[in-house]
C-alpha cells in the first residue's frame, strides 16, 4: 500500500520518502503548489507521486489521503519569525487536527506525527530531558514552539480515542538536501562562508537526519500509539560543534564567546528595526532566546524501544558540507 508523507520537498521529509521509495514502497507526497520539488525529483518517479495540497485546505488533505494506509505528517510551518503568528497556529495546530481527521475518516491503519524536542521539558539542572520531562504551555519560547507544542496535544487526543498515532521529537538533524536550509543548516553555512566570528555558549543535541528518517518507520513499526520518542543522539555544544565542522574544513572555529546579554541587545535591536519595515530579521529574537538554553535529550527510549540507530553525527556534518558546497549555498 501508498504511503502518504507530508512536508517531502522539506529536509526529514525528503528523508523520509527517500527511504521508504529505496524500500519498494510507493510514497504520495503532499506539497504545495509553490514548494521547492527539487529533492523530490531525485526519487524514483515509478514510485512517488506528488500531489498538491495545504494543511489548511482539508479538502485537499481527503482526497490526497484516499489509497493510503500509512501517513507519516511531517510537515509544519517552521518559522522563529513572522510578520502574522497566527499563519503558524493554523497550520501546525489547525492543519494537524485537520490530516488526523481526514486520516482516521479514510481508514489510515497507522500514522506517525513529527513533533519536535522543542515541544519537551528542559530539566532545571542541565540534565538531558526526556519523553517524561515535565512541561507546559507557558514553558515554549515563541510562536513556533507554543503551535508545535499545541499541536503535539492534539496528536494525544486522537490517540486517547483510539486513533492509532505514533509521536517523534527529533532533535536537531543535520546532513545533506537541507533545501532552505534549516536554521542549523544555515549556521554550517555561515560557519563555510566565514561569517560566524563569535558562538553562544548553547548546547543542541545532534542526529543524523538519516537515522531520525530511520526511526520515523520504525515508529510506524513498532512504536506504541500515543507515546513520545525521541529522536536523537550526541548533545553537543556549540563551540564543539564548530570546532567538528573546523577539523572537516580546515577552517578555523570562531575562538570568541559571545556574552549572552550582547547577542539579546543587538538582535533585539535588530528585530526592532525589521519589524519597523516588516522585513524578516537575519537573526530571529526567538532563537537567541532560545539559545540561553541547553537543548540536551536523551534517546535512549527510541534507541532500546525502536532501534533507532545512533551513527556518527560528524558523518553527517561531513556530508552536509559537501553538500551546500556542491549546491553552491557555501564556499
Amino acid at each position: 500500500m501508498t504511503a502518504l508523507v507530508t512536508g517531502g520537498t522539506g529536509f526529514v521529509g525528503y528523508h523520509v520518502a527517500r527511504l521508504l521509495v529505496e524500500g519498494g514502497t510507493p510514497v504520495r507526497a503532499l506539497a504545495r503548489p509553490a514548494s521547492r520539488k527539487d529533492n523530490l525529483l531525485e526519487l524514483n518517479p515509478s514510485l512517488l507521486e506528488i500531489v498538491d495540497g495545504d494543511l489548511r485546505n482539508p479538502d485537499s488533505l481527503a482526497r490526497a489521503m484516499d489509497g493510503c494506509d500509512t501517513l507519516y505528517h511531517i510537515a509544519a510551518d517552521y518559522r522563529l519569525w513572522s510578520a502574522n503568528p497566527q499563519e503558524l497556529y493554523d497550520s501546525n495546530v489547525g492543519g494537524t487536527r485537520s490530516i488526523l481527521e481526514a486520516a482516521r475518516r479514510s481508514g489510515i491503519k497507522r500514522t506517525v506525527y513529527t513533533s519536535t524536542v522543542g515541544a519537551l521539558g528542559i530539566p532545571p539542572d542541565g540534565s538531558s530531558g526526556t519523553e517524561t520531562t515535565p512541561v507546559t504551555e507557558a514553558d515554549m519560547i515563541g510562536h513556533y514552539k507554543r503551535s508545535k507544542f499545541l499541536a503535539e496535544k492534539e496528536a494525544v487526543k486522537f490517540a486517547q480515542e483510539g486513533f492509532p498515532v505514533v509521536i517523534v521529537n527529533p532533535s536537531t538533524p543535520v546532513g545533506e538536501n537541507d533545501i532552505k536550509p534549516t536554521p542549523t543548516g544555515k549556521i554550517i553555512v555561515d560557519f563555510l562562508n566565514g561569517k560566524l566570528p563569535a558562538y553562544l555558549n548553547t548546547g543542541l543535541n545532534l542526529v543524523d537526519v538519516h537515522d531520525v528518517a530511520q526511526g520515523m518507520l520504525l515508529a510506524a513499526e513498532r512504536g506504541v500509539s500515543g507515546e513520545r520518542y525521541i529522536l536523537g543522539n550526541r548533545n553537543t555544544s556549540m563551540k564543539e560543534m564548530l570546532e567538528m565542522l573546523a577539523a572537516l574544513t580546515g577552517r578555523r572555529a570562531p575562538a570568541v564567546q559571545m556574552p549572552y546579554g550582547v547577542a539579546y541587545t543587538f538582535v533585539g535591536i535588530e528585530n526592532l528595526l525589521a519589524s519597523l519595515f516588516r522585513k524578516e530579521p537575519a537573526h530571529p529574537f526567538e532563537g537567541v532566546k532560545m539559545a540561553r538554553h541547553h537543548m540536551y535529550f536523551d534517546a535512549s527510549r527510541a534507541v532500546n524501544e525502536l532501534g533507532l540507530p545512533q551513527s556518527p553525527v560528524q558523518d553527517a556534518l561531513e556530508r552536509a558540507v559537501r553538500w551546500f558546497q556542491k549546491n553552491g549555498m557555501a564556499r
